[in-house]
Formats: C-alpha cells, sequence, structure tokens
C-alpha cells in the first residue's frame, strides 16, 4: 500500500496522488484498499463525523477570538485540518495512547477533552492542558517532532507488556525533516513497535511549503525504513478513518509500525503569532476551500438524503454550545499568584530555588504601584 514515488509539481497533483473515498463534490469513489474499513460506517455515524468536524472549527474559532482578546498567550489554529484530526482520532480504540504536537485540538477532542482542556495550556496555567491518564494523550508536545520518540518507547513497552494497545503519534509535514522523527522510525521499525506515525502535511512549515520540505510524498520515506505507508486525501474524513484502521489493524497484530501522510491544508496561521498573506496566495487559499473537509461529508450525506436543514441546525447549535462552553471556562479560570511557580518543585526546601524565589520576588516587586 505505499505510495507512487512522483515528484509533486502542484497542489493538484500532490492530491491526486492520494488515496480518497469521497470526491471534493462529496460524490462516493470506489477505492478497493480502503472501502472494507468503512463497509461498517453508516448514515448516523457520518452525521455524527459531520458534527464533529462542525464543533472542532467552532472550537478553533473560538480560541483564535480568545487569542485577540488577550485572553490566551497563544492558539494554535487547526481550519481545514478536521477530517484528518477527526478521521483518524474516532478510528481509535479507548485502550490506545496518542502521542500529539500542539495543533491536535480535534483529537483531543475525539478523545474526551472538556471546555477548559483546549485553552489551559494555552492560557498558561497550572497543570497540564487535561490529565493525560483519564483521555491517554500525552501532554502537547511543542518541541517539533519529539513526540515521535515518546510514542516509539510507550509503544515498546506495550510489546514488552504484551498489551493490546497501539501507540499513535501525529505530527506535521515541517517535523517529517527533523531527526527525532526519522530516528523514531528507525526504533520502531528495528523492534516492530507497535507505533502508527501520522504525518498531517498541510502544506506550510510555518512559511516553509512542503515543496521545498520534500519533492515527492512524505510517505515515501517509510518504506525506506522498512515501514509500511499510505498517503489519503486528508480532507476526506472516510479515507482517513480507513488508512487509521488499517494501521492500526496492522500495528496490533504484531506487524510493527505504520506510517499515514494525510494531504492536507491550514487554512489560517501557523499560530496566531504568524502572518500567512506574508507567504501565500488568496488564489491558493481558494483552491483548498473548494475542497473542504465538511462541505464534503455535507454534500455527501445530502446526495443519500441523509440530512436537512433541521439537522445541520442542531449540529450547529451544538458546535456554539462548545463554544460558549469554552470560553466560560477561559474566562473562569483563576491563575495563580506568580510565585506560587516554585511551589511542588522539590519535596524538601532547596536553597537554590529559594534564592530563585527570592530574585522573581525582587523582580515582581519592581512593578508595585503600577496601573
Amino acid at each position: 500500500m505505499s505510495p507512487q514515488l512522483t515528484p509533486i509539481v502542484d497542489t493538484a497533483q500532490d492530491l491526486e496522488l492520494s488515496e480518497r473515498i469521497l470526491s471534493p463534490d462529496g460524490a462516493r469513489i470506489a477505492n478497493p484498499a480502503l472501502d472494507a474499513y468503512v463497509a461498517d460506517v453508516d448514515a448516523a455515524q457520518l452525521r455524527s463525523l459531520l458534527s464533529d468536524m462542525v464543533v472542532l472549527r467552532r472550537i478553533d474559532a473560538e480560541g483564535i477570538a480568545l487569542q485577540r482578546q488577550g485572553q490566551l498567550g497563544l492558539w494554535a489554529p487547526c481550519n481545514g485540518q478536521e477530517a484528518t484530526q477527526i478521521g483518524t482520532a474516532r478510528a481509535l480504540e479507548d485502550r490506545d495512547y496518542v502521542f500529539p504536537s500542539y495543533r491536535e485540538t480535534g483529537v483531543i477532542y475525539a478523545r474526551g477533552a472538556r471546555a477548559g482542556d483546549f485553552v489551559r495550556a494555552w492560557r498558561g496555567e497550572e497543570g497540564a492542558a487535561y490529565d493525560p491518564r483519564e483521555l491517554r494523550v500525552a501532554p502537547l508536545q511543542i518541541i517539533i517532532g519529539a513526540q515521535t520518540l515518546h510514542a516509539v518507547g510507550y509503544a515498546l513497552g506495550i510489546k514488552h507488556d504484551k498489551a493490546d494497545e497501539v501507540a499513535v503519534t501525529y505530527f506535521g509535514d515541517g517535523a517529517s525533516s527533523q531527526g527525532d522523527v526519522n530516528e523514531a522510525m528507525v526504533f520502531a521499525s528495528s523492534y516492530q513497535a507497535p507505533v502508527v506515525f501520522v504525518c498531517q502535511n498541510n502544506h506550510w512549515a510555518i512559511s516553509e511549503p512542503v515543496s521545498v520540505q520534500s519533492q515527492f510524498p512524505i510517505a515515501g520515506r517509510a518504506p525506506g525504513f522498512g515501514i509500511p505507508s499510505l498517503r489519503v486525501d486528508g480532507n476526506d474524513v472516510l479515507a482517513c478513518m480507513a488508512a487509521m484502521r488499517w494501521a492500526l489493524d496492522h500495528a496490533r497484530s504484531g506487524k510493527g509500525p505504520a506510517f499515514i501522510e494525510a494531504v492536507t491544508y491550514r487554512m489560517g496561521p501557523h499560530t496566531t503569532a504568524d502572518d500567512p498573506t506574508r507567504y501565500r496566495s488568496e488564489a491558493d487559499l481558494e483552491s483548498w476551500r473548494r475542497r473542504d473537509p465538511i462541505s464534503r461529508l455535507e454534500a455527501h450525506l445530502r446526495s443519500m438524503d441523509e440530512l436537512n436543514d433541521e439537522q445541520l441546525a442542531e449540529i450547529q447549535t451544538a458546535a456554539d454550545t462548545a463554544a460558549r462552553e469554552m470560553r466560560a471556562a477561559c474566562l473562569g479560570m483563576v491563575t495563580r499568584e506568580p510565585l506560587a511557580v516554585f511551589d511542588g518543585v522539590y519535596a524538601e526546601p532547596h536553597t537554590g530555588l529559594q534564592r530563585q524565589r527570592d530574585e522573581y520576588a525582587a523582580y515582581l516587586a519592581t512593578f508595585e504601584g503600577e496601573a
């Protein structure tokens, strides 16, 4: 199931080299490689996937708004990548463990994140964004590609314990050039670790296009490590779900790691600190708007007479409710006193830490009396 190694010329050809089940206009396409993996997905499940993507997009928009209003320090948008994140995450079993980057809002949503979990880390509040043990999702990883090594290490533990789990790690096209990612694939292949690598190729590593990052499909690298790979249309939620089910079956059955490249597009900025108008054109954005993952599934459901305006309104209401709850959780958070950052660092008092605390207290005192 490895991809063709045809050079990437433009985004249109880039997509044509990807497996898909739904065309951009929502038509169902026969796909011998993937169809069997989603044969059980009925209209109700499709509507659920649509709801997930609509809610995710609304959460993402609210995150941007909260950052612009000064309530969050930063936000990493995922607009345009909803199908990749929801499709793959909904294929996971509860027992599987996820190692995300910083952009997998949809993955933690699908794993059961609560309203405050989406914003806690970006607001700089105490604790991780969520309880990793409850969601079975490792903390969001800012260091590019580091989570792939963590996933492989965890997968080696799964193999040692003979557990029925799979470790799954997400990263972007830019991270695929990092040493950590390649080293992780070496270890995963050498020890046949039950791990799935999911590369979200959203075409931009901040301002560097994927055509500079790689002249060939990224999924073509995995077979060089002895890892089977599959390249799918990342804006096709059914293709993403099917690909993940294939990869999970492969890893869970003792055959070792698998690799998925989901070809999608980051419609917004890299983060809210970025200005994408400086390095990409409106024409490029318009081209990808016509491949929108939400519109694609909505069109498919309507062609089946399995979606009406009332159902769509209910989905939108659920999305607005999720955003409202997220905003309320964010605004309701109580920030600890600055000096509390030193609490609980060591079990016993530490003179070096006390010195740092005193110095920080003196620094904070310089701001007393300011409005």
